[in-house]
């Protein structure tokens, strides 16, 4: 597979139109995001509908997950050699086509094919998102703010899916989760055909060696990771999948250090600032996954809150995501990403600390909503620095590449966090005694102090920062 055309010119279909540009880039992602939540609230409905068993039901979640995260690094490459827009382009429009034909399933396997396709179609879209904007807004303070909105999207879309997912399932069924996508998707794509610029192609051979270790060993950790949250850290298919996924990926990095086109160019992480971005990139959905997770079950099962009522109760904290979007391109070249960072870091920690304090009689106010605000401020601040850090400086060839690492370190990070803490919660739980809300809530604080921890960590890989000038 090979790129071997002549180097395109960078000309824009219509430059003179950033605002849709920017819109049609802002709605893919937050569909790509939305879509790993926005069916938490339809399982049960669709449970009931489709007879899945109560074992395989997770892996309509999961096999989105799986897919999506193991291809982001081909997806991101791809876009890099054969055409960000045509990739871009390709990419929403089967992530559309798999949402129309999931809304119509009517059997357990027509769904999860549908969104193993899903996966294919945002693991291509996802990156060239980022790559597409970071080189059409060349302008500092345009790309500061791009990047701000794309952050919010990222960050917020968590929740703004467990919202629409509520209001979809109550009012109408929870397949119109699915045809919710349709709509936007063929807008999108019909604005992406028309006014989204077409960067220069560096024509280069894609690296199949590294493209055929990093998916398997990036999809082998992550059904490791799956597979540990149901099944235990002993189980011997988890290890075996995680042993295995380790060992492509020290595979893929010795193939990335002797080929000339590296799916993923190592020079990426020369540059410490972006190296640490990276790793917060990770440690923070690892830590914040967490509150989507468990305050959903305590908010259903120990108050009883239905599932509209469950995806409003996440409202603070969404809204406070995307109006931090509007503040940081005021605060960030004022004062610089390690400070603001540092400050959403610590504002994220407080807020997990403070779910630790939950009980069975806790009720939202204030000790459910003042973690809300906490994060939903956080959040904003944390994760908008790390895309500036990230994109900001790299060459316009590695565009998409650096997008796509940057995804796959978030979804990653969001996959490990949540094993990682259902396995302490299961652990928890075991010992615990008292009433079943009471065993819940014990399992849950344990596990927030676990978040905790993985936030504290954040901020200390946010300390080694260096100043970067205004």
């Amino acid at each position: 597979m090979s790129a071997n055309a002549p180097a395109l010119t960078g000309t824009s279909v219509r430059p003179n139109r950033p605002g849709i540009v920017l819109a049609t880039l802002l709605t893919c992602q937050l569909m790509i995001i939305l879509d790993a939540t926005v069916m938490n609230v339809a399982l049960p409905r669709i449970q009931s509908d489709l007879h899945f068993s109560a074992t395989s039901l997770s892996w309509v979640l999961n096999i989105y997950t799986l897919v999506f995260g193991g291809l982001l690094l081909l997806g991101g490459r791809a876009g890099d050699l054969f055409g960000r827009r045509r990739v871009f382009i390709a990419g929403l429009s089967l992530f559309t086509l798999a949402s129309l034909v999931g809304g119509f399933a009517d059997s357990a396997a027509w769904l999860l094919i549908a969104r193993v396709v899903q996966g294919l179609g945002a693991a291509a879209a996802g990156p060239s998102t980022l790559a597409l904007l970071t080189t059409t807004f060349t302008e500092p303070k345009e790309r500061l703010r791009a990047l701000a909105l794309f952050s919010a999207m990222a960050s917020a879309g968590f929740a703004v899916g467990l919202i629409l997912g509520g209001l979809l399932t109550e009012w109408l069924s929870w397949r119109s989760v699915l045809f919710i996508n349709v709509p936007f998707g063929i807008a999108a794509v019909t604005f992406a055909a028309r006014y989204l610029p077409s960067p220069q192609r560096h024509p280069a051979s894609l690296d199949l060696p590294g493209a055929i270790t990093a998916t398997g060993g990036i999809a082998s950790v992550v059904y490791g990771f799956i597979r540990a949250a149901s099944n235990g850290w002993g189980d011997s298919v988890t290890l075996v999948a995680l042993f295995l996924g380790i060992g492509l990926l020290g595979a893929f990095l010795a193939i990335e250090i002797r080929t000339e086109h590296p799916l993923l160019p190592l020079r990426l992480f020369a540059d410490r600032n972006r190296a640490a971005a990276y790793v917060n990139f990770c440690l923070g959905p690892m830590a914040g996954m967490s509150m989507f997770f468990f305050l959903s079950q305590y908010l259903q099962e120990v108050h009883g809150y239905g599932a509209l009522a469950t995806g409003f109760a996440f409202l603070p904290m969404a809204l406070l995501v995307f109006g931090m979007s509007r503040l940081i391109p005021r605060v960030l070249p004022r004062f610089g990403p390690k400070p603001v960072a540092l400050i959403g870091t610590v504002l994220m920690a407080g807020g997990l600390a403070l779910l630790t304090q939950l009980s069975t009689s806790s009720g939202y106010f204030p000790l459910m909503f003042v973690p809300m605000v906490l994060m939903g401020v956080g959040m904003g601040l944390a994760f908008s620095p790390l895309n500036v850090i990230i994109m900001s400086t790299v060459p316009a060839r590695d565009a998409g590449a650096a997008g796509g690492v940057l995804q796959t370190m978030q979804q990653i990070g969001a996959t490990l966090g949540l094993a990682i803490l259902v396995t302490v919660f299961g652990t928890a739980t075991r010992h615990a005694t008292g009433s079943p809300h009471e065993v819940l809530v014990s399992g849950m604080t344990t596990a927030f102090i676990v978040s905790v921890v993985i936030a504290s960590l954040a901020f200390l890989v946010a300390l080694t920062f260096r100043r970067v000038p205004r």
